[in-house]
């Protein structure tokens, strides 16, 4: 890339989606090849549940009919299989989910860097480094995850005490207008704080891999990076997600439960899944391009080559035992005397 890493804390909006591209562009062929190894069987993955689930929920919901209708050994015997079936397929999906997710994450910001300090990349190269990059994702993301959790704890914490003071004070009010509004309002402090962490969280998946630091160290130091780039990066994170989320509207309601007929449903299929493999690629770079325009924006320094020795520590490998004897053996024949 002939770009300066220095100049690209000028980028906006549209800039980053541009400069997204350019390194796409730029890496055709490394980039083709992530996708089919990664990004094409997480979108895959992605869709087909869709489907899968399909096919569970309604026999579930059919054993729940017979509980209503008083026939209890029918959905003891049916149904909690099909219940832990259904809890299988999920915790295998969420597995596969993110193991790809993980390695499509080290794959591409590994990839990025590479191109930034113009240091030769190959598929190999990558399938070989993504193993080490991607512990240190997982433990980033378990942190991140920990943190969501707490988050939604302390929100619905915070919604059953709304409720409580709101029905006591509605106790001697007639109108109920009050509540619909602070409802409305929290639901968007609610939604805005989801996405602040969403940010931190992809922004913190990057720093793991292209710096020392990474879980709960490198949300630390995510977050202090998305100072400044805070409304910039929330935009792209969210336009991103939504246009997830009307891919996968679109796949479920169409293709899963719509009725357009078998090769309706094929076509479409494979367009969403082209689509959300495009979508999930470009999100990828462009979280590493918000990350070298945050850290532009903090003026701090980025060395082309300190950045290309901490990529190339990846695929270092230290001597064996073996292989550091037989130097010692070999050091001491050359120093002794004939």
């Amino acid at each position: 890339m002939d770009r300066e890493l220095e100049k690209l804390q000028f980028l906006g909006f549209f800039e980053i989606y541009r400069e997204a591209y350019h390194i796409t562009a730029s890496s055709k062929k490394i980039f083709s090849q992530i996708a089919l190894a990664f990004i094409l069987p997480l979108s895959l993955i992605y869709l087909a549940q869709f489907e899968i689930s399909d096919l569970l929920f309604p026999k579930i919901m059919h054993n729940l009919r017979n509980l209503k209708y008083g026939v209890l050994e029918l959905f003891w015997y049916h149904s909690i299989s099909e219940l832990a079936n259904f809890l299988i397929f999920q915790v295998m999906y969420h597995i596969f989910l993110l193991v790809l997710s993980l390695l499509s994450t080290s794959a591409v910001a590994y990839t990025i860097a590479c191109a930034y300090t113009t240091k030769e990349i190959s598929f190999k190269k990558v399938t070989s480094v993504v193993p080490a990059i991607w512990k240190r994702l997982l433990i980033t993301f378990l942190w991140a995850f920990l943190i969501m959790i707490l988050y939604n704890f302390f929100a619905i914490l915070y919604a059953m005490l709304i409720l409580v003071l709101v029905g006591v004070a509605l106790g001697r009010q007639s109108d109920g207008d009050g509540f619909h509004i602070l409802f409305h309002i929290n639901i968007v402090i609610y939604t805005s704080g989801l996405a602040y962490i969403g940010v931190i969280w992809h922004l913190a998946s990057v720093v793991s891999v292209l710096e020392e630091s990474y879980g709960y160290k490198a949300i630390l130091k995510s977050k202090a990076l998305i100072k400044g780039k805070t409304s910039i990066a929330l935009v792209v994170f969210i336009e991103l997600q939504i246009s997830f989320m009307v891919v996968l509207s679109t796949f479920e309601i169409l293709v899963t439960h719509g009725r357009i007929g078998v090769m309706g449903k094929v076509s479409l299929g494979i367009f969403c899944f082209l689509l959300l493999s495009f979508f999930i690629h470009f999100a990828l770079v462009i979280q590493t391009v918000v990350y070298f325009v945050c850290k532009s924006y903090h003026q701090e320094h980025i060395d082309k080559s300190c950045l290309a020795e901490h990529l190339e520590a990846y695929d270092y490998v230290p001597l064996t035992e073996d292989r550091d004897i037989q130097l010692e053996e070999y050091e001491v024949m050359i120093e002794s005397p004939p």
